[in-house]
């Protein structure tokens, strides 16, 4: 191809980054969403939720496609095989993206949107559906894949009289397999000297 056809290409693709890169402003900045938008056709928005604080979701126009992907937790500490098992079952309901592990076996939302598909409504759509998969199933992902950390937590800090406020979600869990109750730290990510790791939930 010659330097006239290599620019042509290039000039193309800028002018496909670009009008992409107005559609999703303008999606982000109606829905008010909080945002950073690091380079041409690269995204990052903050999709606040209620059991998962915070969701951030890369958006990337590729070639074809506008890539979507979202970080939900770390690879389990146990009981793998049944956690992938619950994503996969959920896949085929799924809208716009679907569960993913990467080669460690972190588990993130995928998609893609052919970029004549990437319009304000379809967008707000996806990002709606990313948001909800990652909320409504991340206590739940904590319980299987964390749910030994979760009870040692809940057992350090009831030992130790620390506070049980930001653990209520997974009181009946821990409850379910101690006489004591609990919950867990769904964020933190942290390791205590007695009480055991707290799952990182990526929030």
């Amino acid at each position: 191809m010659s330097a006239d056809g290599d620019d042509g290409a290039r000039m193309a693709r800028d002018d496909v980054v670009a009008g992409l890169d107005a559609v999703i402003d303008r999606t982000l900045r109606d829905a008010e969403l909080v945002h950073e938008h690091p380079a041409p056709g690269r995204w990052l928005v903050d999709l606040p939720g209620t059991h998962k604080l915070k969701t951030v979701c890369g958006l990337v126009v590729g070639e074809h496609a506008l890539r979507v992907e979202a970080f939900v937790c770390r690879q389990p500490d146990e009981n793998r095989e049944q956690l992938w098992t619950h994503l996969l079952q959920r896949n085929a309901r799924m809208y716009g993206v679907a569960w993913s592990v990467d080669r460690v076996g972190d588990v993130y939302l995928t998609g893609r949107l052919p970029h004549a598909a990437v319009t304000p409504e379809e967008l707000d759509r996806v990002l709606g559906a990313v948001l909800s998969y990652a909320d409504d199933s991340f206590n739940t992902l904590l319980e299987i894949g964390f749910g030994s950390s979760i009870r040692r937590e809940w057992e350090w800090r009831v030992k130790r009289g620390e506070s049980l406020r930001n653990l209520e979600a997974f009181a009946a869990f821990a409850q379910a397999g101690r006489g004591s109750g609990g919950t867990a730290d769904a964020g933190s990510g942290r390791r205590d000297g007695g009480g055991g790791a707290t799952p990182d939930g990526g929030v």
